[in-house]
């Protein structure tokens, strides 16, 4: 029994996702058996129940600045509550499945979603309510029914799949292959896109290729920033929600055909030297024959092909990403992303810029310097005292100023509310106290926030098509016919990128593990698929390591201690591992610090001091292709 919220300080339902038996419990509660009287709606009911834990959570951070984070009801209820902001984010389980880190996990998933679909504007409390309750039903009904379905890929993923459970990006192992992809996705697809009159005023700035949650190929333009980890992570979520691939919830209706018999997969051979390309996609003929490879034969027995009809409209958002460009940084910039389905499974995806998209580092420059200029009236401090000891902020009126002159007269709400701010500000006849001068601040950032998102988000969450549909098609289709031969196999490989099969007659008694480069964010893991899920024959660790550039392992520090209501570990729920690294480089700031982990699992028989030295020996021999030379 599960229900997630999302309300405001007034106890408005803004958002929320709920499971059948949390509904049925719910319905039982409230529903009138006397038909002459009217039962109330899903979300009055729901108002009424949480309506006193809102209000009183509410009120201890009005009067103490303080507030419970978990509590578990009379009835065995687990209520894990966090506010981001003026929205108060609520998780609930009454079946025991999940505890209070799953909880609060899900809880900063659902805000770093709202951040990818509304940037900036997540930053408003007026403006935010508006895009998660719009006045308009059948909208309202489209933001919901896309987070909640969004939850349930989530929740799904975060159990069956190995990359979203460590939350890391995983990677198909196949390095001659992804070369030849990424080459083929600059030089033939964001190329042409690129080069075309077509394209409507937009740059593809990274193109990548998706089987299943697994990352084939990944193509970045020279002029982009770099794809941050947990924003690849997020669109991945994103890419499995609107097309399921073989591990993902059947959608009601979805036209599968689940009994499709098992056929046998096999790695294509080098495809003749005469196609249109000019050349074969490997010229490797040992490595593409599948005789003999544990890895090809174990999903040969095991996997069977879900075939069903190919979407032929694309799915096009409009999403918010992790921006460092060389006029500054964006952590929310606008992007138009194209989702492109392949095949079943298989997907490929572009991710542009367009026209005005650059406002966008505008605005958030503009947002960052009131934010901080709040701050300071809000702790007492004068103008005068706040410009001296911070120049930039004498330079954070001229550029409002020009930004505001660049808009001409289609921003009249924002023109006055800056005029206004000026007159208290910088008049010489200063009349404003700290606390008039911080309301004053607050009233700007809320029309910059307004501008941001009359620009970036004036059309409905599926966004628009810029990119013509028939350059999509094209795209689409030349990439199917590049990678037709190695359809099977890939499919295969994403169920199957290594095995255990390898590893078993070095380390006998292991079995699993998972590698992750945090630095990176990156994972490998040979596949698993238990039946049972029992584990009490089994025992498991936990490797960790810092170490400099040069390959030498760093001492152990002691790091911070983590709040009750912190962000929980990992890089899709919170930012931990950039801040642990910028922790450890404390110390070596003339060094690149980068941190590996390796978990295992082992036969519980096994003697500890054995585990801890094979964990070692696995851990040089996973970094031996890098050429590290550790432990």
């Amino acid at each position: 029994m599960k229900c997630v919220l999302i309300v405001s300080e007034g106890a408005e339902v803004l958002f929320c996702w709920a499971d059948e038996e949390f509904e049925k419990n719910l319905h039982s509660k409230y529903f009138h058996s006397d038909e002459s009287l009217q039962s109330p709606t899903f979300g009055d009911s729901i108002n009424t129940l949480l309506a006193p834990l809102i209000i009183s959570c509410v009120t201890l951070l009005e009067k103490i600045g303080d507030t419970y984070t978990c509590f578990t009801a009379e009835n065995g209820h687990l209520c894990v509550l966090h506010m981001f902001g003026e929205c108060l984010f609520i998780a609930v389980n009454g079946d025991g499945l999940e505890n209070e880190d799953d909880l609060r996990r899900k809880l900063y998933v659902l805000k770093r979603l709202t951040e990818v679909h509304f940037g900036l504007v997540t930053l408003d409390g007026q403006l935010i309510k508006k895009e998660l309750r719009p006045s308009d039903s059948d909208q309202r009904n489209l933001v919901w029914k896309t987070f909640q379905s969004l939850l349930l890929t989530y929740n799904t993923l975060r159990n069956e799949d190995q990359s979203f459970a460590v939350e890391a990006v995983e990677r198909l192992i196949h390095p001659k292959l992804c070369e030849h992809c990424i080459e083929f996705l600059e030089k033939q697809i964001v190329h042409y896109i690129n080069n075309s009159n077509e394209r409507g005023g937009e740059e593809v700035l990274h193109a990548f290729i998706l089987v299943n949650t697994k990352l084939l190929a990944l193509f970045s333009s020279r002029n982009a920033s770099s794809l941050r980890p947990a924003d690849l992570l997020s669109l991945i979520l994103i890419v499995q929600d609107l097309y399921p691939g073989f591990g993902a919830p059947q959608v009601p209706g979805q036209d599968i055909e689940d009994n499709v018999a098992a056929e046998e997969y096999f790695t294509p051979n080098p495809s003749p030297s005469t196609t249109s390309s000019g050349g074969s996609w490997m010229d490797d003929a040992s490595s593409t024959s599948s005789q003999g490879d544990p890895e090809i034969q174990i999903a040969e027995d095991s996997l069977k092909i879900l075939s069903g009809p190919l979407p032929e409209s694309t799915n096009t958002r409009r999403v918010f990403l992790d921006a460092n460009l060389r006029e500054g940084y964006c952590p929310m910039m606008p992007h138009s992303m194209y989702c492109l389905p392949l095949w079943q499974g298989m997907s490929l995806v572009l991710l542009t810029k367009f026209s005005g998209s650059q406002l966008g580092l505008s605005l958030y420059q503009l947002l960052d310097g009131f934010s901080m200029m709040e701050r300071k009236l809000l702790e007492g401090q004068d103008m005068q005292h706040i410009i001296r000891s911070h120049p930039f902020m004498a330079d954070l009126r001229q550029r409002t100023d020009r930004f505001v002159k660049s808009l001409g007269g289609r921003e009249t709400p924002l023109q006055n509310t800056w005029l206004e701010f000026k007159n208290k500000a910088f008049s010489r006849n200063e009349t404003g106290t700290p606390a008039e001068l911080a309301q004053a601040c607050k009233n700007v950032k809320h029309q910059l926030c307004s501008v941001y998102r009359q620009l970036f988000l004036s059309s409905p969450i599926s966004g628009t098509h810029a990119l013509p549909l028939n350059m999509q098609t094209r795209v689409r289709k030349h990439v199917q016919e590049k990678l037709m031969d190695w359809k099977d196999f890939l499919l295969v490989k994403s169920k199957r990128n290594i095995t255990m099969v390898t590893y078993l007659e070095d380390f006998p008694g292991l079995v699993h593990f998972i590698y992750v480069d945090r630095t990176v964010g990156q994972m490998l893991a040979p596949s698993i698929n238990i039946e049972d899920k029992s584990t009490s024959e089994l025992g498991n660790s936990v490797l960790a390591n810092f170490i400099k550039n040069k390959g030498e392992k760093l001492e152990v520090i002691d790091v911070p201690v983590l709040g009750d209501d912190s962000a929980p570990i990992g890089m899709l729920a919170g930012d931990y591992y950039r801040k642990l690294l910028r922790y450890y480089s404390k110390n070596h700031q003339a060094e690149l610090v980068k941190c590996y982990e390796l978990l295992t699992m082992h036969l519980g028989i096994i003697p500890s001091d054995f585990i801890i030295q094979q964990c070692h020996d696995l851990a040089r021999k996973l970094w031996e292709p890098s050429h590290i030379p550790l432990l």
